[in-house]
């Protein structure tokens, strides 16, 4: 992994992948690589399927348990820059992470977050609750690491859970597994959907370069998808348009405060 980040910080690769421990990865891609200037954490993020056909990209998801309000206005920069590299789209939709739509929910940090993301350039459409992730509301779902991991790991649960009482139910009956049979084309394009293979590979923004993080269990077409996601990245200019974003995040804070 050390020597992976190093080849990036040299300029002899444009970017690393790893499914290695998570912390280790963090820590040592932090540490080579360092952080762009006005971030003051980088951000784990990955994509939830929506109903849409798509995705949503949600940050953080176990970086950063405890948060700042500037925290996680950072964190919606950099999954902004994330989509727009990834499925070209110049002006993704942020949401912020709540308890309920109306701006008087959530505790202080969430509201001054709010306040923030509302403030700056992003194109901020309020905020949103844990249902909304997979109605395609919203491009880009901004919450701390905490809440991010949980939420991650309730779905990948709750998707193995549906697709294990689906197989049960076809198998209770000759007749249901006959049922199954003329429905495998529709179960096995809703498998596709729903396999969290095919959304494989998280990026680590907010290094001095390109970064992704595999799951620990990928098999080799999952890793195969963090492998193109990556080269994806790159092709879409995450860096520089991260690079960009931040800068003008910095540059507006620094107005404001003179």
């Amino acid at each position: 992994m050390r020597v992976a980040a190093t080849l990036v910080k040299d300029g002899r690769a444009d970017a690393c992948v790893s499914a290695g421990n998570t912390g280790a990865w963090m820590a040592i891609t932090r540490y080579v690589l360092k952080t762009l200037d006005g971030i003051d954490r980088p951000a784990l993020t990955a994509s939830l399927p929506n109903g849409a056909g798509g995705a949503t990209t949600m940050l953080d998801l176990g970086a950063n348990v405890d948060c700042s309000a500037e925290h996680l206005l950072q964190f919606g920069i950099m999954g902004s820059a994330l989509v727009s590299a990834l499925d070209q789209k110049e002006r993704p939709r942020v949401g912020l992470l709540n308890v309920g739509e109306e701006v008087i929910k959530g505790n202080d940090i969430v509201k001054e977050a709010a306040e923030l993301l509302r403030a700056s350039t992003l194109n901020f459409q309020g905020n949103v609750e844990g249902n909304q992730i997979f109605q395609d509301r919203v491009d880009v779902v901004v919450c701390d690491g905490f809440v991010g991991n949980v939420v991650l790991k309730a779905t990948e649960g709750l998707a193995r859970m549906v697709s294990g009482m689906i197989r049960q139910e076809f198998k209770r009956s000759p007749l249901t597994m006959a049922a199954g049979l003329v429905a495998t084309p529709v179960l096995n394009r809703f498998r596709e959907q729903v396999d969290s293979r095919r959304y494989n590979g998280a990026a680590l923004l907010g290094l001095r370069g390109v970064v992704f993080k595999s799951h620990g269990s990928a098999d080799a077409f999952s890793f195969g998808w963090a492998l193109q996601r990556t080269y994806d990245a790159v092709a879409g200019g995450l860096q520089e348009r991260t690079a960009a974003a931040v800068a003008q995040l910095t540059k507006g804070v620094q107005e404001t405060r003179e």
